[in-house]
């Protein structure tokens, strides 16, 4: 998971001088700390060692940045999760989800904005489909389409396949720490690997 970086000044203002990294990383931090409903763009700006003028030319409020700091952490944690190996795509398809569930329930980035600010999450929930998610099922279908060719998954429409375990995987992320307690979680996550298993096997 990505963590803090070093921090550098922003001598031109220009918004292509700006460290990207560098900004989401102090966020990421100013996150942890505070929660965001208490974070300024001038706080994110002074950690990050740049100007506030420069930040609001790159994102127009602390939403835009927060979005953009998942959008980092979910494409790590997909990176990781789905380049565990497997004897064929089915194997590897359950396997990278548990693992990218237990990754993201687990994210302390996730666990602040639930703990503190929830309601960041709801439009991306009920509204629309953040970046986030598109990308998450991109990895999804990819290894749904590898499960077609190698005859592990069974026949369908790819995108629908992906979107329903896509939902599955949701909802053991956000409900997982609800519906059983901590010492039980892996038990859970072995359910939801036999679960997945069964639903796209031949």
């Amino acid at each position: 998971m990505s963590q803090c970086g070093n921090t550098a000044t922003d001598t031109t203002g220009a918004a292509n001088a700006i460290d990207e990294k560098q900004i989401l990383d102090a966020a990421y931090q100013m996150l942890l700390a505070v929660g965001m409903r208490r974070m300024t763009m001038a706080d994110i700006g002074r950690r990050a060692g740049v100007s506030r003028a420069s930040l609001y030319r790159r994102w127009p409020n602390v939403r835009a940045v927060v979005a953009a700091l998942m959008t980092r952490e979910s494409a790590a944690v997909v990176a990781v999760s789905f380049g565990t190996p497997g004897k064929n795509a089915r194997e590897r398809l359950a396997a990278g989800i548990v693992s990218a569930v237990r990754r993201t329930r687990d994210h302390p980035l996730l666990r602040k904005i639930v703990e503190i600010d929830p309601e960041f999450l709801l439009p991306y929930l009920l509204e629309r489909r953040g970046s986030s998610t598109d990308a998450q099922l991109a990895a999804i279908e990819e290894v749904v389409r590898a499960g077609h060719l190698d005859g592990s998954v069974r026949p369908g429409n790819p995108a629908r396949q992906a979107r329903a375990l896509l939902l599955a995987a949701m909802a053991f992320v956000l409900s997982g720490s609800i519906m059983a307690p901590p010492e039980d979680l892996a038990s859970l996550d072995d359910e939801l690997r036999q679960m997945l298993d069964r639903y796209v096997a031949p």
